[in-house]
């Protein structure tokens, strides 16, 4: 499968072409851990999740690395504002160590519910402020740095290309195109590497440096992670389209600054923004989502991921109850229609499906191959079922093959013998399980283990899994 993706440093489609096809090399910015992960944030990982899977699918070994940001990241990505993590702890009475303990955890508790496959490599910010000032060190050697009011900031002016994949024009940066918050600065774009205490006081997550105490800029993480465990080129750099303009062209300028690698990213893959109604989902808006919540609204985990596969990643997207209802009423369809296939046959191969099957599982791939078409890709999932000339051993291999790249899960659902009960039955089931849901979000608990033990006695039992709710017939012994 030859893949093409959309390059946002050209702003065009190209063909995929690893630097090295026996290690593909991919760094996605991760999680800033001071609250909750909103759905903004998820889908931007479920893209990445699915790029990293149709990497695999295309025979790619792949090393993804993911950082957890847990100190440094402030209010604003124009070095404004207080530290994250700082005011968080400061709001909930908790040490920022803390904080980012509980929300690292609860990320990664959130993804696994949207069966995001864990990066190869999880990196904490704390744990590699030394590679920080040692990239840092190298910058200040080379002539990109300069110090003032304690802090230590990266030229852009000494950085010919800053800016470019932002297609930010220099003479507008030269005139001061945006407001000038500090005054330390010689230029408005200019960023902070290393923060001493002379910008925000004592505090609690401090490193002694050769510009004295002090933490990161948000910006120099992920540059120096990347290249402690990708080198100093590697072939996809991911993230959303929010950090084009600021995170990601500073990363450029002062990674191939330090290094003299141009580019030193060969692919910038952005997921556009997740929408609610006219606004775009913010944490420090108020107005974000996030998996809790939607399991409070009685929908699974899963619903959402179904719901992201409805639209192209460089898309923006816009969030609903109705359009998640939607997509809780297709993912239900889709699982009872996987269900009443027969169990998958272990012998069979893509080498021993017939011409129909073929062509659907062919342009499914032709779909991910264009720059992941995940919507196209699903409606030829939606066609394989609903086609009458297709063998149901054959049906069952194609769609397992597809999910390799979905990630709904499909695999888990064969429970045997729910082919067993007629559609009338099996909606009745699906129904009660809706009651038990809403049942359990207005905590009527007594409701909710009253159509459990019904259903029982009907030796239907129910499973919670991270995918849902489902059920199966209970084993009688004879």
């Amino acid at each position: 499968m030859k893949i093409t993706l959309y390059n946002t440093q050209g702003r065009a489609l190209e063909p995929f072409e690893p630097l090295d096809p026996q290690n593909v090399k991919v760094y996605a910015c991760g999680p800033t851990v001071y609250n909750y992960a909103h759905l903004g944030n998820l889908r931007t990982y479920i893209f990445e999740d699915i790029l990293i899977r149709a990497l695999e699918y295309a025979g790619y070994p792949v090393t993804h690395v993911m950082n957890v940001t847990d100190v440094g990241h402030l209010t604003g990505d124009g070095d404004d504002g207080d530290d994250k993590l700082v005011k968080a702890a400061v709001e909930r009475g908790m040490s920022p160590w803390d904080i980012a303990r509980f929300y690292t955890d609860a990320f990664f508790s959130d993804t696994e519910k949207l069966n995001i496959k864990r990066p190869t490599i999880v990196c904490k910010a704390t744990d590699h402020v030394q590679d920080m000032i040692e990239l840092i060190q190298t910058l200040e050697d080379r002539g990109f740095t300069y110090v003032a009011g304690g802090n230590v900031y990266f030229d852009v002016s000494k950085f010919s290309r800053y800016g470019d994949m932002a297609l930010l024009d220099r003479t507008e940066l030269k005139a001061g195109a945006r407001i000038e918050v500090d005054g330390n600065k010689r230029n408005p774009q200019d960023f902070v590497l290393w923060f001493t205490n002379s910008k925000f006081g004592k505090q609690a997550m401090l490193w002694d440096s050769p510009w004295g105490e002090g933490y990161p800029g948000w910006h120099i993480e992920c540059s120096a992670m990347s290249r402690k465990y990708l080198g100093d080129q590697f072939d996809v750099h991911c993230g959303g389209v929010d950090h084009i303009a600021v995170h990601h062209t500073n990363e450029i300028a002062q990674t191939e600054a330090a290094t003299g690698k141009d580019p030193w990213v060969k692919y910038w893959l952005h997921a556009e923004f997740l929408l609610t109604k006219d606004f775009k989902m913010s944490k420090s808006a108020g107005n974000f989502l996030t998996v809790g919540k939607l399991e409070e609204l009685g929908y699974e985990p899963v619903d959402y991921r179904f719901f992201c596969l409805g639209a192209h990643y460089r898309t923006q997207l816009t969030f609903t109850e109705q359009a998640m209802d939607a997509a809780r009423s297709g993912r239900r369809s889709l699982f009872e229609k996987i269900r009443q296939l027969p169990p998958p046959d272990p012998e069979m191969d893509r080498f021993s499906l017939g011409s129909e099957a073929l062509q659907y599982l062919n342009r499914f791939e032709d779909h991910v191959a264009e720059d992941l078409n995940m919507p196209r890709a699903l409606a030829e999932l939606w066609g394989l079922l609903k086609d009458q000339s297709i063998d149901s051993r054959e049906k069952g291999f194609v769609a397992l093959a597809m999910d390799r790249i979905f990630g709904l899960g499909l695999a888990d659902l064969w429970n045997g013998s729910e082919q067993q009960i007629g559609e009338a039955d099996q909606e009745r089931i699906l129904k009660l399980i809706d009651e038990r849901n809403e049942a359990r979000k207005q905590k009527d608990f007594s409701r909710a283990d009253q159509i459990r033990d019904q259903l029982k006695s009907e030796e239907i039992e129910l499973v919670d899994t991270p995918q849902g709710t489902t059920w199966k017939i209970l084993e009688r012994n004879l």
